[in-house]
């Protein structure tokens, strides 16, 4: 009797596999589609999308987090970087072109973060730390154009002295020109 019901159900699923969806509409293949209409992406907005991630060498970010070389790890919407080196950090950058610092702030201390204001190259800003990893912290500063820029900084191994001076660093190196 068992083995009629579980038999029973894997014809049932089998079914309902096999008779899968419909969905209407003609395929089109990939960069083919209507691109106008209405689209509620304003992508003029974004003129600089990826260019963020560029936005400091490799080179400046591994030596102002103190190790020999940093490896981008992706890039998108938020720039994450591997530092390795004496020890190993994960640095991540974003800019939040329709961010603000209220609205930042307000997550941060969501997520239980401490923070302090600061100001840097002339920009309001703060940082954020995690009472739960006192090895990490995040830079939050207003961007020159529009939005917040934020660095954060995690060594996986002894916290530094300072956990917020690289992020702070990086920081004054975006808004400075990267000079």
């Amino acid at each position: 009797m068992k083995r009629a019901r579980y038999a029973l159900a894997a014809l049932a699923a089998t079914l309902l596999l096999l008779t899968g969806c419909t969905i209407d509409g003609t395929p089109v293949a990939t960069g083919q589609g209507d691109t106008g209409g209405d689209s509620k992406v304003d992508t003029d907005r974004y003129d600089n999308l990826l260019l963020e991630c560029n936005i400091l060498s490799d080179s400046t970010i591994a030596k102002v987090v103190g190790g020999a070389v940093a490896q981008g790890t992706f890039v998108g919407a938020i720039c994450r970087w591997i530092v390795t080196g004496a020890t190993t950090t994960s640095v991540t950058f974003t800019w939040y072109e329709s961010g603000s610092l209220n609205s930042e702030k307000q997550i941060a201390k969501k997520f239980g973060y401490t923070t302090e204001n600061i100001k840097i190259a002339s920009q309001t800003g703060f940082t954020q730390r995690d009472p739960k990893d006192s090895a990490k912290c995040g830079v939050t500063a207003r961007a020159p154009s529009r939005g917040v820029f934020t660095w954060w900084t995690e060594p996986r191994g002894a916290t530094p002295a300072d956990p917020c001076a690289a992020p702070t660093k990086l920081m004054e190196l975006v808004l400075s020109g990267g000079q």
